[in-house]
């Protein structure tokens, strides 16, 4: 950098004082001045943003409404941020995982949810290997290394600063038990042991005490990786089915009107959950200690035939001793059913 950051300042210092800037003023901060853009565009200032303990802790959400974008929720300041539209080729782009490691959010596989307006066919891929990147520092995509094999509606986590796929379905819309492993740093692929059961439905992933678990929908039975390398293992928990989250290392279930706490052990009724029944396609996921219900479809009934897509975000906050609901922003841009939501540490 040619000339000083704040005058009378050495770099490393102004660096430290840009650190405490909130992520969603960075673009006005590039019109301050070249040197300024550079600063806000460089691996040190996020360096200095750990160093500082000023990194903030993002919702990233992607909706069917509209194709292809993303936008990042700042629960401090109550506002979202739009991103730069996904460059893929597929239109509509569903069924995908998505994760954040090494600092970018990961958007992984699946396929095009389109449909072709004269034919109502599936309009091209059912799935693909394809991988993008996010960087915030940067702030723009990037193609990664494929998947080894491509697969939609499957499982995928973060384990140990690396990323587990598991399970799904193929572009010949067969399911598979493959499983793999990417390590965003080499930004390479490496198979790990197969999956012991496959299930002709949609798999999840969630991580629990360091394990890997992939669940199938209709199947109380989980398997679950504690290590990657090792054979996977069948674990009957006797879960409830239905939209989950991990809070705080604990696991919290949406299911038939409640949220319920879930242990082996044990379930804990938290609050009910009553007015969410006409409400599918949504995102619940957790963010500090605070659980997220981020938009969906507000399905027809008897009194009312229309179906309307949703942009609200309904936030629960856990923590205290009677959990409570309140309204954060409503999303900007997105709206309708979610297709991948995670968190992003900046």
């Amino acid at each position: 950098m040619s000339e000083q950051l704040i005058e009378g300042l050495p770099d490393a210092v102004s660096l430290r004082c840009l650190a405490w800037v909130p992520f969603y003023l960075h673009p006005k901060l590039e019109l301050v001045s070249r040197s300024w853009q550079a600063a806000i565009h460089s691996p040190e200032l996020f360096r200095a943003r750990r160093e500082v303990g000023s990194c903030e802790d993002l919702l990233c959400v992607s909706a069917f409404d509209p194709d292809n974008l993303w936008q990042l929720y700042d629960p401090h300041r109550d506002l979202w941020i739009t991103l730069p539209v996904l460059p893929s080729k597929i239109r509509n782009l569903s069924h995908f995982g998505a994760v954040s490691a090494a600092g970018k959010l990961f958007v992984l596989g699946g396929g095009s949810g389109a449909v072709d307006p004269q034919t109502g066919d599936q309009d091209g891929s059912f799935a693909t290997n394809e991988v993008w990147s996010y960087d915030p520092v940067i702030r723009r995509w990037t193609p990664r290394a494929s998947m080894l094999v491509p697969r939609a509606m499957f499982a995928c986590c973060v384990l140990g600063g690396k990323i587990v796929v598991a399970g799904g379905f193929t572009s010949c819309r067969k399911s598979i038990s493959q499983a793999e492993m990417y390590d965003p740093e080499k930004d390479a692929w490496d198979p790990i042991p197969d999956l012991h059961r496959t299930h002709n439905s949609a798999c999840s992933g969630i991580v629990i005490g360091g394990k890997v678990h992939v669940l199938h929908k209709g199947l109380s039975t989980v398997q679950v990786l504690d290590n990657v390398g090792r054979e996977w293992t069948v674990e009957d928990y006797g879960w409830q089915q239905g939209p989950m989250t991990v809070v705080k290392g604990a696991l919290y279930v949406m299911s038939h009107g409640v949220i319920s706490k879930q242990d082996r052990e044990s379930v804990k009724v938290l609050v009910s959950a009553s007015e969410f029944g006409r409400r599918i396609g949504f995102a619940m996921t957790g963010l500090a200690d605070e659980i997220y219900v981020i938009g969906g479809v507000i399905v027809p009934d008897q009194w009312n035939l229309e179906i309307k897509p949703m942009s609200d975000v309904d936030v629960l906050t856990i923590g205290s001793e009677r959990p409570t609901w309140r309204q954060a922003a409503p999303m900007t841009r997105c709206r309708g059913t979610i297709l991948g939501c995670t968190q992003l540490r900046i």
